[in-house]
C-alpha cells in the first residue's frame, strides 16, 4: 500500500486591495444585478452510471433568446476518462476577488464526484471552452489522503478550496478541505490537523464575520450505491453543521440539527457581505434551516420552513419526505428558492424578514407521484391521489427538480433534474432511459410567482452519445451561487 503523507497548507496572503482597480465579478451583490444578461450556460453533463460508456462532457447551452440556437447545446467538452461522475463546480477566481486587476475569471473547476480527479477547464472562448489541466485522483489522495470532490469555491487570496467528502476506501473519517493553488497546484489540506468534521458536503464562507460553516451528507460508501432507509439508522447519514474559523482552518462549533435536520445539503449565507445570517436545506426532514450568529460570537439555528411529508403507498417508506437537494438566494438577499425533488415542486420565499419566510410562488415541474406511477398519495381522508406533470414543447416533463441556478437580476430561474446517477436509477429511472432536460422558469420579483417558459426547453434525452443526466450551472460571467464577496 502506498504510504499517504498528509499535507497541511496555509492560504495564500495575497489581498484582494482596493476595488477602486477591477478584477473579476463586481463590487457589491446589488452592482451584480445590473450585470450583462446572460447569453450562454455551462452545465455538467454525466454518462457515469447510465449504462453508456463514454466520458462525462461540460455543455455550452445558448440563453439568447434572440440567437437562432437558442435553448440549444451549441458545444459539448468531454474529458479524457470514463466514470467520472462530473458533479459540482467553481471558477478559479470570482467577485472574492475583485480587487485584484491581475485576476481573471477564466478557468472552470471540475470535481469528479466519484473518480476523484479534478478538470481544470479553460474559458478563453466561452462558446467552446477545452480541457487545460487534469489533477489526478492518486496525487490528491498521496498528498492529502481526501477524496470525493464535491463544492469548489475560489478564494480571495488566489487560492482554490474544494470540498472532500471522504477518504479513496469510502470512509466519511478521512473527509475535509483541498486546497489548489492559482496554478493548480495541489497545497494540502485547509483544515487544521484534527479539525476534520465528522461528515463533509457543502461550505460557504463570510470573510467578515471570520467564519466558514460547512454541511454533513454521509459516508460515501452507503450512498455511492443508491438510498437504504436502513443507514439512516445506522448513523451513516449527518445532522450536523460545522463552524470554522476563517481562514485559519479551525474547528469552533458543532451544531446538531437533530431529527429536524437531517441531511444538510446545500448551504448559502446571504450575499450581503456583512450579514451573519444563512440557510441550509436539510434533504430527509425537508426543513430549511436559518443559521445566524450570537452576540457571543457563538452560532444557532431554527428551523423556519417545513415542507410537510406525504402518505404514499408502493414506495421505499410509508411517508414521502419533499427532499430539498438544492437552494439559493436571489443577489439582493430578498428571496429563497429550492427545490423538493421527491414531490416535484420549485419554491419562492420572501426573506426580508429572515426570521419568518413567506411563500410567494411554487411551480410543480415533475414528481415521484405523476400520473401513471406506480406511487400514490393518500389525503386525509384516504383518499389516492396523483399529480399532473405539466409539458414544454410537447414534453412531459420528467424527473423531478434538483439544481438551480438564477439570473444575475432575479428574474430567470434555470433547473435541471439528476442528482446522482444511481440515486436517479432508483427513483427516477426515466432519467437513465431517457436523459435529462433543462427548463426555465420565469420570476415575478416585484409581487411574487414562478411560470415556466414556453420557448425554452433544453432535452438531454436526443445527444449525439445517448441520454446524458444534466446536473449544475455556471454562467461565464459569475452568478449567485459561485461568486462570494469580501
Amino acid at each position: 500500500m502506498d504510504t499517504v503523507i498528509v499535507e497541511h497548507a496555509e492560504m495564500s496572503t495575497k489581498s484582494n486591495g482596493c476595488c477602486s482597480k477591477k478584477g473579476p465579478g463586481y463590487a457589491t451583490p446589488i452592482e451584480a444585478m445590473s450585470g450583462p444578461k446572460e447569453s450562454l450556460i455551462y452545465v455538467t453533463c454525466v454518462y457515469s452510471g447510465t449504462g453508456i460508456e463514454k466520458p462525462d462532457y461540460l455543455a455550452t447551452i445558448d440563453v439568447d433568446p434572440s440567437s437562432p440556437t437558442y435553448s440549444k447545446v451549441i458545444h459539448r467538452m468531454p474529458v479524457p476518462y470514463v466514470g467520472d461522475e462530473l458533479h459540482h463546480s467553481g471558477w478559479n477566481s470570482c467577485s472574492s476577488c475583485h480587487g485584484d486587476p491581475s485576476a481573471n475569471r477564466r478557468f472552470l473547476i471540475l470535481p469528479s464526484f466519484v473518480s476523484g480527479r479534478i478538470y481544470v477547464v479553460d474559458t478563453r472562448d466561452p462558446k467552446a471552452p477545452c480541457l487545460h489541466k487534469v489533477i489526478q485522483s492518486e496525487e490528491i489522495v498521496q498528498k492529502t489522503g481526501l477524496a470525493y470532490p464535491h463544492t469548489s469555491h475560489c478564494l480571495a487570496s488566489g487560492d482554490i478550496m474544494i470540498s472532500c467528502i471522504g477518504d479513496k476506501d469510502g470512509n466519511a473519517e478521512g473527509n475535509g478541505f483541498l486546497l489548489l493553488d492559482s496554478e493548480f497546484n495541489v497545497k494540502g489540506r485547509w483544515e487544521k490537523p484534527g479539525h476534520s468534521p465528522l461528515f463533509g458536503y457543502d461550505y460557504w464562507y463570510q470573510p467578515r464575520h471570520n467564519t466558514m460553516i460547512s454541511t454533513s451528507l454521509g459516508v460515501p460508501w452507503a450512498f455511492i450505491k443508491g438510498f437504504k432507509p436502513q443507514h439512516v439508522s445506522d448513523g451513516l447519514y449527518g445532522r450536523q453543521i460545522y463552524a470554522y474559523s476563517w481562514p485559519g482552518g479551525e474547528l469552533k462549533q458543532t451544531l446538531d440539527l437533530g431529527n429536524t435536520g437531517m441531511v444538510p445539503l446545500e448551504i448559502r449565507f446571504l450575499h450581503g457581505p456583512s450579514r451573519d445570517i444563512g440557510y441550509v436545506g436539510c434533504a430527509l426532514s425537508s426543513t430549511m434551516v436559518r443559521f445566524f450568529k450570537n452576540p457571543d460570537d457563538s452560532w444557532s439555528h431554527e428551523v423556519v420552513i417545513s415542507v410537510e411529508p406525504l402518505k404514499v403507498k408502493n414506495w421505499i417508506l410509508p411517508e414521502m419526505t419533499g427532499f430539498i437537494t438544492d437552494l439559493l438566494i436571489s443577489l439582493d438577499d430578498r428571496y429563497l428558492y429550492f427545490v423538493n425533488w421527491f414531490h416535484g415542486d420549485v419554491r419562492q420565499y420572501n426573506i426580508e424578514d429572515p426570521k419568518n419566510p413567506v411563500l410567494k410562488g411554487k411551480i410543480w415541474v415533475g414528481t415521484l407521484l405523476k400520473k401513471g406511477s406506480p406511487v400514490v398519495a393518500e389525503d386525509e381522508n384516504g383518499n389516492d391521489w396523483q399529480c399532473d406533470v405539466p409539458e414544454v414543447q410537447g414534453k412531459q416533463l420528467r424527473g423531478g427538480p434538483q439544481m438551480l441556478q438564477l439570473s444575475l437580476d432575479g428574474k430567470r430561474l434555470y433547473v435541471t433534474n439528476s442528482l446522482f446517477s444511481s440515486w436517479d436509477k432508483q427513483f427516477y429511472p426515466e432519467l437513465v432511459q431517457k436523459g435529462s432536460h433543462m427548463i426555465q422558469i420565469d420570476v415575478d420579483t416585484e409581487k411574487g410567482g414562478l411560470a415556466i417558459n414556453p420557448n425554452f426547453f433544453v432535452d438531454f434525452e436526443s445527444e449525439p452519445d445517448g441520454p446524458s443526466l444534466a446536473h449544475e450551472m455556471r454562467y461565464p460571467g459569475g452568478d449567485c451561487t459561485s461568486d462570494i464577496w469580501v
